[in-house]
């Protein structure tokens, strides 16, 4: 059976104010990063095609050691598809030695109108087996309350 990691939540916003934050630099850096972690984009080109790099920073890595450094996880996206405003297709690709986070994992963002918000769906597949299914899956939904938090607050 292949590995599908979900969350959804639904964020009181249009689907095309949701979209604009997934590609948005300063509003990726505020809001993807879960709990226990922050974000720095190193690199910036929002096509399709096109992609960044991130570098997540573990605040306590005492107890989450990164998979790139000590502290650190580095991922390279790239934008596989980007279909405004119902979907952003991502392709992820972590910076480690150990091969059990090796591989490229696939990030599809759903967006769909629900009243007057956005139903928001993340799927990842190829998701690495060093990964932990129920820790990557609150990550998601963690990164997904900040997104609603972000997009809410500048309405």
């Amino acid at each position: 059976m292949t590995r599908i990691d979900r969350a959804s939540t639904t964020i009181a916003a249009a689907p095309a104010a949701v979209y604009d934050a997934l590609l948005d630099r300063d509003a990726l850096e505020a809001w993807l990063p879960p709990d226990g972690m922050r974000g720095r984009i190193e690199r910036w080109d929002p096509r399709p095609g096109g992609g960044f790099r991130m570098v997540l920073t573990y605040l306590d890595p005492t107890d989450s050691p990164g998979k790139t450094s000590e502290a650190t996880d580095v991922v390279d996206v790239g934008f596989a598809d980007l279909a405004r405003p119902a979907r952003v297709v991502q392709t992820a690709v972590f910076q480690a030695d150990d091969p059990a986070y090796a591989g490229t994992m696939t990030m599809t963002w759903h967006l769909a109108a629900a009243g007057d918000g956005t139903e928001v769906t993340v799927t990842a597949t190829g998701v690495p087996a060093g990964i932990d299914q129920a820790v990557h899956q609150e990550g998601i939904a963690s990164s997904l309350a900040h997104l609603a938090s972000y997009v809410e607050g500048i309405r």
